[in-house]
């Protein structure tokens, strides 16, 4: 299974992210240029951390019009498993991918630091190989993390169960000082509405080893039991499940200038 890692001008985290696949799970990971129209066969898509386009006039606002963004839309709307780190959790909101978007902390700060976050849901691309409650320590680097959207969004994912992974404290529960960010209801990861496209914001790339914890593993041996299960196409893993129905090329075009 082949798996493309997009670099935007300002990325820092795609490296990090070739090494959990590569290394981590022994998949192969190719790094896919932002001015690229081109996904090479790749069966997912990850959009790494960073501070793409250094960030000007929001977090991901720029990278959301890169070129090859017209095709990892029309991936995801056919039904292709796409992962947004940090950064990348940012450009997914900003593409219309998932609702919401992510604003300054509440701090004003910029926070770097591990967190623990619990697992919600077990039934995404990225988090089979984890059971529901589970509680994971992975690191946090970002300005822009604080998770907003109006009440009847935030009311639609959780009766949707479509939040994927929630801030909490060290007995796994969602504590106001577990909060790094601010996030509404502890937030840390959401899904789409076919479960295909996710989003967090803490980094599981940079917890796939024994020197740093492995707390992240479970995302990519989640990501390749997917494919392997559904043959790795677009098409295959809509048909999969109750995946988005919609015309790729149609989608794209009208969700890209």
């Amino acid at each position: 299974m082949k798996i493309g890692i997009v670099r935007f001008p300002g990325s820092n985290c795609d490296q990090d992210c070739y090494r959990a696949v590569d290394e981590g799970i022994g998949a192969e990971a190719v790094y896919l240029w932002h001015k690229s129209h081109d996904l090479e066969g790749c069966h997912a898509i990850l959009l790494p951390g960073g501070f793409s386009y250094g960030d000007h006039l929001r977090a991901g606002a720029i990278a959301r019009f890169s070129p090859i963004m017209r095709e990892v839309i029309a991936f995801a709307r056919d039904g292709g498993p796409v992962l947004g780190i940090c950064n990348g959790f940012q450009i997914l909101c900003e593409a219309g991918l998932l609702p919401g978007a992510l604003v300054r902390n509440d701090s004003l700060r910029f926070r770097s630091h591990p967190v623990r976050v619990r697992v919600e849901r077990t039934d995404t691309p990225f988090t089979s190989k984890y059971d529901d409650g589970d509680v994971l320590r992975m690191p946090i680097a970002h300005g822009e993390g604080q998770y907003v959207a109006d009440q009847r969004v935030i009311d639609a994912l959780e009766g949707e169960r479509r939040v994927i992974f929630r801030y909490v404290d060290e007995l796994g529960q969602p504590a106001e000082e577990a909060n790094p960010n601010g996030s509404v209801r502890n937030i840390a990861g959401i899904c789409d509405e076919g479960r295909r496209v996710v989003g967090l914001m803490p980094h599981p790339e940079r917890v796939v080893s024994k020197l740093l914890g492995t707390d992240g593993l479970g995302v990519f041996h989640s990501l390749i039991e997917f494919l392997q299960a559904t043959g790795g196409t677009a098409k295959q893993v809509a048909e999969a499940g109750d995946g988005p129905g919609t015309e790729a090329a149609e989608a794209a075009e009208a969700s890209t200038p």
